[in-house]
């Protein structure tokens, strides 16, 4: 048997599953210790008398580092340690930052001789009194987070092991990132990339220990893992050390599940929610990686991502001119007090799906009365939308199975793909 956790910004999701049967599941809000909410849900989901030895495995998803960022929450100062120089004086680190951002990370930034050129060769010699001078700093500041990176570094990365080494030698407790750990060929982007995920370091200590604390404390004994953003997952002690690859395990996680669900390997998947519908692309049963710069929280970074595309259309999306103009406002969480179907005054995209006889929500009777013009002309908007993100998505101009899933799939139309290309888990 294993257990699924989602620990979001505001709800924590469980299920139990053998095999692919579902035992038990529970939502509730996520606690601000993260290990109460946890071991609420573990109790939930084991009040059958489910022997906890039996538990093969614990998965836990996790929004929290990505909210940190977008949220500029419990990020760490860091110091930006780059060795490019003679070169590169020009773009100092946090170059182009949210000055939010910036200021949480403290601008702490030295530039040092060393890295490589495209080829492979030199661009200068390591200068170790440049080492020795940042150390010295680290220490005086009282730095406990460090991001170092050097030029072309995933094609070698010596220096930036050297200055870790050196570092360590002399402040074992600063916690380091590594850019060519982390970051793909592209300097800037990749430093962006590692020094977000070194500001997340103190953080991800406090969030494993409680994942950590709590499945302990309920008596399980298996291994815990968590999802990162390619679709696979990682111990306990690698997500300690590499938050950042969580940042997208949310939608990654739609993708997945709707392969696991459908046993489609190839497919697009559209995950429709109550403010946006997240597009992506299974192959070979995994997410589509982007192969381009990807911004969080305002910052470009290159991190492994998956490539998603988000529009704003979902359940509490906005119904404007004559059903012309849906989202990309929305009424969110608020749906379920502003909606006309939950007795409010709000024309919204689910009030459409119901009045089109899609969905059975709230009080089919309150829409009963929207115009025919407006329905006809909102369920052909939505179509297009979706339409729309398809055909960008699309690898080529083979027929590919849609997948839909998420809260506000009923929103969407039959056909959308190819006859019987169209799949709702």
């Amino acid at each position: 048997m294993r257990i699924g956790i989602d620990v979001g910004g505001t709800h924590t999701d469980a299920v139990l599953l053998r095999g692919d049967d579902v035992i038990a599941s529970h939502k509730a809000l996520t606690s601000t210790d993260v290990t109460s909410g946890i071991l609420e849900a573990l109790a939930k989901l084991m009040a059958g008398g489910v022997d906890r030895l039996q538990l093969d495995a614990v998965m836990i998803g996790t929004t929290q580092f990505t909210n940190a960022v977008v949220e500029r929450q419990r990020l760490a100062p860091v110091a930006a340690i780059r060795l490019a120089l003679p070169t590169g004086e020009g773009l100092p680190a946090m170059t182009g930052w949210p000055a939010d951002v910036a200021s949480h990370l403290g601008g702490h930034s030295y530039a040092l001789h060393g890295g490589f050129l495209f080829d492979g060769q030199p661009l200068a010699p390591i200068d170790e009194g440049e080492i020795d001078a940042v150390i010295r700093d680290l220490r005086a500041k009282q730095i406990r987070a460090v991001a170092v990176t050097s030029a072309f570094s995933p094609m070698n990365a010596e220096p930036e092991l050297h200055v870790a080494r050196r570092i360590r030698a002399v402040l074992p407790d600063v916690r380091i990132t590594l850019s060519h750990r982390i970051g793909r060929v592209g300097l800037l982007e990749r430093e962006n990339a590692a020094l977000l995920n070194a500001s997340l370091l103190e953080f991800a200590a406090t969030v494993v220990a409680a994942f950590e604390a709590a499945v302990t404390e309920f008596g399980c004994r298996c291994p815990i893992f968590v999802s990162q953003n390619d679709g696979t997952l990682m111990e306990l002690a690698f997500a300690r050390e590499y938050p950042a690859l969580t940042f997208a395990s949310g939608p990654t996680n739609s993708l997945r599940g709707a392969a696991r669900l459908t046993g489609l390997a190839d497919a697009i998947v559209i995950d429709i929610g109550g403010t946006t519908s997240d597009v992506g692309v299974l192959q070979r049963g995994f997410p589509r990686q982007s192969n381009t710069v990807v911004e969080l929280g305002g910052v470009r970074t290159n991190f492994r991502m998956p490539d998603i595309l988000s529009i704003g259309l979902g359940g509490g999306s906005l119904v404007s001119d004559g059903g012309r103009t849906i989202g990309p406002r929305s009424v969110g969480h608020r749906l379920v007090s502003e909606g006309m179907v939950f007795g409010g005054t709000t024309l919204t995209a689910t009030d459409l799906a119901v009045a089109a006889g899609r969905a059975v929500i709230g009080q089919v009777a309150a829409v009963a009365g929207l115009d025919g013009s407006v329905i006809k002309a909102g369920m052909n908007t939505m179509r297009q939308m979706l339409m729309r993100a398809i055909v960008q998505m699309k690898p080529s101009s083979a027929p590919l199975p849609i997948v839909l899933v998420g809260g506000g799939a009923v929103l969407a139309p039959d056909d959308l793909g190819p006859s019987g290309m169209t799949y709702r888990p």
